[in-house]
């Protein structure tokens, strides 16, 4: 089974707790939403980066569309 990459924009982030709210699994709110450790391939104060497994991928989705600024995008 494949992986999707995941991408928090932290300069867009409002910190609203949103994603990690509705995917836990996924995404954590450490002063800015970041992907968690487990899946993360990139994080800094600007951006993060992940690689989740496609049965995370209704999770992340609905998190992506959840957040009020956009700031998380699903590839």
């Amino acid at each position: 089974m494949g992986s999707i990459k995941v991408v928090v924009d932290r300069n867009k982030c409002i910190s609203c707790g949103i994603a990690p709210a509705v995917c836990p699994e996924v995404f954590v709110l450490e002063g800015k939403n970041r992907v968690v450790d487990k899946y993360s391939k990139q994080t800094d104060n600007n951006i993060s980066i992940g690689e989740v497994p496609e049965e995370l991928r209704e999770c992340v989705v609905n998190a992506a569309n959840s957040c009020p600024v956009n700031a998380i995008t699903v590839e």
